[in-house]
């Protein structure tokens, strides 16, 4: 039955399936067998859900077997065993064994909760948190983000999210994960069909995208030692009044509508290190690039009004935003990495505070956002572009500030949330993309795993010209050391539901850039707190087979030490013995009265996003040399020409 044969009034107005449909299914809830992760596709009404697949038969099988046998040593019930911690070891063991071993589980799991330390991260680990997120407190928005993450059920319900918000949409394809569903949970963990709620309640001390929250999830549930408060400045404005949102046209228009802005988050850094008593936190200040906006008509020069009022640690920008400005005064537009009218102007100011590095050692981290991209995208796409976030700009930008590191985020991944296109091309399937591998210029085949792989080959010096047909980037023949990649939202969206694209995604990082050059990012809090995404990359191995026929490196505890915590520790300057990290009074957060209504944080992430009044910033300093340059300027005398010294008369 289609939408406009629906019977106005019936069920089938509300959901996807039909009564017809309806007859063919079951209830999840009366499935007599329920492991710790689904051995079927699940539907939420909205999707017809595929039979089991002949390898969800056999997980299903394995797990029922291993659990039987566990649970009769323990003198328990199946259910009672599959609830408990043993219950995900036996799911990791079977899909190991049907899949491939992906993750790094041990038989002892099964009956021994101490065993779980010798396989899960180490207590001493440094985890340092490369790209997190906190939303003001005036906007309490329900998130698609944390729908995807949670899956189906109440809460998601709640929040408008019956579906998930990104499979078939966007520019992805429609289809089931490697689990054979639609809408697979990340973090079962963290993270229930019915709790926590989406968005939560209002306030800064409770809304689950808020700051008291991030302090629980952040610090005290999670091994995460330092985090990077992040910022988007990818929101569109709205007049006052109403209208069709659209591209600001000033500095004040933009910040107003973003989630958290760069000054926010140098607030809630600041607060979280005062609670704490030691560096729990770093902020990111944002890049809008252009001539408009070094000649914003509040801000004056935003860049440097930012590192005068906020002290950046490091810089977040997103080519996909509109936050670029010619002129000042006209619309906002996305940007390029490697323009110079619109980008180098903003590199410039970033490099003539180099005083900066002294007490912020981060001050020259780029850190951009690339990859996630929406529709058309795709190759020969019409926003197949650096604009839009693919790496054609890499080269350039790169060579031309090396003294800049480039921290890439999202590894540059072309789909959004959902990589069922990176399966179908890495398994030729149908669907697939061409061209489905890339050649490098040493003469080796990797899958294409659009965007990533081709900025992994360029970040190795590696890339050939025209190897990604509808790529404009030219060739990299010489290694750029400056180029990391980083893990956020991507590996979360692949190492539980794709593994297979994880384990070719990180094998080629590992291969092409090293394991030096790339960093974790959680993206929390979208998805809950960082923890189950420490704890699964840190089980996670790339499967033999697969290593064995693309030459991917293993990646051993060192390599884990380092992509976690140690690497970005080094681009942050910041020691790595965990003991220097105290807790101080971040658990009595709940009481702290900054946090209550009214209080000073409170009104930091309730207001406009910046301190006021304004008190604007000029490019350059009102001093007496500047003055006599502007008089010589304006009397239109002309240049002495002449050199002193002595030059080469004869060969």
């Amino acid at each position: 039955m289609s939408t406009r044969e629906r019977t106005p009034g019936s069920r089938e107005e509300d959901v996807w399936l039909s009564n017809e449909q309806l007859e063919r299914c079951a209830p999840a809830e009366a499935e007599p067998f329920q492991a710790a992760v689904p051995t079927r596709m699940v539907s939420n009404g909205e999707y017809m859900p595929h039979p089991q697949t002949d390898k969800q038969r056999q997980v299903e099988a394995r797990v029922k077997e291993i659990a039987d046998k566990a649970a009769k040593k323990l003198g328990i019930s199946r259910r009672q065993f599959l609830e408990g911690a043993g219950g995900m070891a036996a799911s990791f063991l079977a899909m190991n064994e049907v899949y491939g071993a992906n993750f790094q589980v041990s038989e002892a799991e099964l009956f021994e909760p101490e065993a779980h330390d010798e396989n899960g991260p180490p207590r001493n680990l440094f985890v340092f948190d490369d790209q997190t997120h906190i939303v003001r407190s005036s906007n309490n928005a329900p998130r698609g983000l944390r729908a995807i993450a949670q899956g189906p059920g109440p809460a998601s319900t709640a929040g408008g999210f019956t579906s998930n918000p990104y499979n078939g949409t966007g520019g992805n394809p429609a289809g089931v994960d490697e689990l054979g569903n639609a809408w697979t949970p990340w973090n079962r963990d963290q993270l229930g069909p019915d709790a926590p709620p989406n968005p939560g309640p209002p306030t800064t001390l409770l809304g689950q995208f808020h700051l008291g929250e991030y302090i629980n999830r952040m610090y005290l549930e999670a091994q995460t030692t330092v985090s990077v408060v992040s910022n988007a400045n990818i929101a569109l404005f709205t007049a006052p009044g109403g209208g069709v949102p659209g591209a600001a046209t000033n500095i004040h228009d933009s910040l107003v509508s973003e989630s958290l802005t760069g000054w926010q988050s140098s607030q809630c850094r600041d607060f979280i290190n005062r609670l704490a008593g030691s560096t729990r936190a770093l902020a990111h200040a944002q890049i809008y690039p252009g001539p408009g906006n070094i000649h914003d008509p509040l801000f004056g020069d935003y860049t440097q009004w930012q590192i005068e009022n906020m002290q950046p640690d490091s810089w977040k920008g997103y080519n996909v935003a509109l936050a670029a400005s010619a002129t000042a005064g006209l619309p906002f537009t996305r940007w390029r990495l490697d323009d110079e009218a619109i980008a180098y102007p903003t590199y410039e100011i970033i490099a003539r505070n180099k005083h900066m590095l002294k007490n912020h050692p981060g001050f020259f981290n780029i850190c951009i956002h690339k990859g996630l991209s929406p529709g058309g995208s795709q190759p020969g796409g019409p926003n197949n572009t650096p604009e839009w976030g693919n790496p054609d700009d890499m080269v350039k930008a790169a060579t031309d500030w090396p003294h800049f590191n480039w921290i890439i985020y999202h590894s540059c991944i072309r789909p959004a949330f959902w990589v069922l296109q990176s399966l179908q091309d890495i398994e030729n399937l149908a669907g697939a993309m061409d061209p489905v591998t890339l050649t490098d210029s040493d003469g080796h085949t990797v899958p294409n795993i659009r965007w990533s792989t081709q900025l992994a080959q360029i970040a190795a010096g590696k890339y050939v010209v025209g190897a990604e047909p509808t790529s404009k980037s030219p060739s990299s023949t010489r290694r750029l050391p400056n180029v990391y990649a980083e893990l956020g939202t991507t590996m979360a969206s692949m190492i539980v539901t794709f593994p297979t694209v994880w384990a070719h995604l990180i094998g080629q990082l590992l291969y092409y850039m090293g394991e030096n050059n790339i960093v974790f990012g959680s993206d929390s809090m979208w998805y809950g707190g960082p923890q189950w995404q420490i704890e699964a990359l840190w089980r996670f191995q790339i499967p033999e087979s697969l290593a064995e026929r693309w030459n991917y490196p293993e990646l051993t505890h060192a390599a884990k030490r380092k992509i976690l915590g140690l690497n970005s520790a080094r681009l942050y300057g910041l020691p790595v013995a965990t003991i220097r990290y105290g807790q101080g009074d971040l658990a009595s957060y709940p009481s702290a009265p900054e946090l209550q209504p009214g209080g000073a944080m409170d009104r930091v992430l309730q207001g406009v996003g910046y301190p006021t009044p304004v008190v604007p910033v000029v490019s350059l300093p009102e001093d007496r040399l500047s003055k006599l340059k502007s008089w010589v300027d304006d009397s239109a005398l002309g240049r002495n020409n002449t050199r002193r010294g002595f030059i080469r008369k004869t060969v």
